[in-house]
């Protein structure tokens, strides 16, 4: 009995995480603030910590969402338009 109810946890832990995971970011972002005004009002965190938690489980993991952490590289706004002429260089197959 007690092995099928740690399984059933961490399927439903798994499942939570999953849906967490692949939410919309608009929905992940309200279901963060209810979740740390939720545990404020148990009286579980203070209002500081209830922030932080907030603002912990709004942001999105891993590359691919491109929120701002600055783990993906330079911009591509570093690149000067015409500074690169197409069929010039030492790398180049065309020729002119």
């Amino acid at each position: 009995m007690a092995q099928q109810l740690i399984v059933g946890l961490i399927v439903a832990a798994a499942a939570f995480y999953a849906v967490w995971r692949w939410m919309p970011a608009g929905w992940r972002r309200s279901a963060a603030q209810k979740l740390a005004a939720g545990t404020h009002r148990a009286g579980l965190v203070d209002q500081e910590r209830a922030n932080q938690l907030a603002a912990s489980l709004a942001k999105t993991s891993g590359c691919g969402s491109c929120d701002s952490c600055g783990s993906c590289g330079p911009k591509a706004t570093d690149h000067k338009p015409g500074s690169d002429k197409a069929g010039q260089g030492p790398l180049s197959s065309h020729s002119r």
